[in-house]
């Protein structure tokens, strides 16, 4: 198995609607687009999968929103912010990362119906 991450903006934008959704392994009620399993297989990023889904039950401000939108921030010292905002900008939650290797200066993901997808899937 590589360890190399081939993950670019680029190949994210490809991604428009999705045929297939896959269940996440600890909170049973979120699924994710093809979009959002290229992103985590190729950026080594289930992490910010499980750090999008777990809040979900057990963080009254992020189950209340509807509508998500969590950004990913990576820091030129390789931390990381990630925050879910209500897609006005108010922002309902945010977790520091003490330290990632996430090839991508940020990343952008909706949720919404318990769907995390990339923007061009919504």
């Amino acid at each position: 198995m590589s360890n190399t991450k081939t993950l670019t903006a680029e190949a994210l934008r490809q991604f428009s609607g999705s045929e297939t959704w896959y269940r996440h392994s600890l909170n049973r009620n979120v699924l994710y687009t093809e979009g959002v399993q290229y992103l985590a297989e190729q950026g080594g990023a289930y992490w910010l999968l499980d750090a999008i889904a777990i809040p979900q039950t057990q963080v009254r401000a992020v189950a209340a929103e509807e509508f998500q939108v969590w950004t990913l921030k990576v820091n030129p010292d390789s931390s990381a912010l990630l925050t879910c905002d209500d897609g006005n900008g108010h922002v309902v939650y945010d977790q520091l990362i003490p330290f990632t290797d996430f090839p991508l200066p940020e990343v952008k993901l909706y949720f919404c119906n318990d769907v995390i997808m990339l923007p061009g899937e919504y």
